[in-house]
């Protein structure tokens, strides 16, 4: 059973910095490309940055890129995101799944765990 387990969102200044991380179970995540989205309500949830499973290639939305790191640890099955920078805009529902690549981000498993709440506000 797949399953994906948030945490570490919260509430933050502009300008500050969090590291959410996602730990996935039920499949063999050594062997797929990992993807970060974020949804606000009534809006469609975005692709903010996916890194490959080999070689630790990364891609990131224009509006994280510079700001935000993806990373993984295939030893603990947890993929990780390092937000510097935050301001408002960055406010959502933060939640991780798996990729067929750096390319084909759209998430590749129907389960999705609860998601960690980002919020930026002074």
């Amino acid at each position: 059973q797949v399953q994906f387990v948030e945490s570490g969102g919260g509430l933050v200044q502009p300008g500050g910095s969090l590291r959410p991380s996602c730990a996935a179970s039920g499949f063999t995540f050594s062997t797929y490309a990992m993807t970060w989205y974020r949804q606000v309500p009534g809006k469609e949830r975005e692709m903010g940055a996916v890194i490959a499973s080999v070689g630790g290639t990364t891609s990131y939305a224009d509006s994280v890129k510079g700001r935000f790191t993806i990373s993984r640890d295939k030893s603990k099955n947890t993929v990780y995101l390092q937000m510097n920078g935050l301001n408002p805009e960055d406010t959502a529902v933060y939640s991780c799944n798996a990729a067929l690549g750096i390319l084909v981000t759209t998430a590749l498993f129907r389960s999705w765990g609860q998601g960690t709440q980002v919020t930026v506000s002074s």
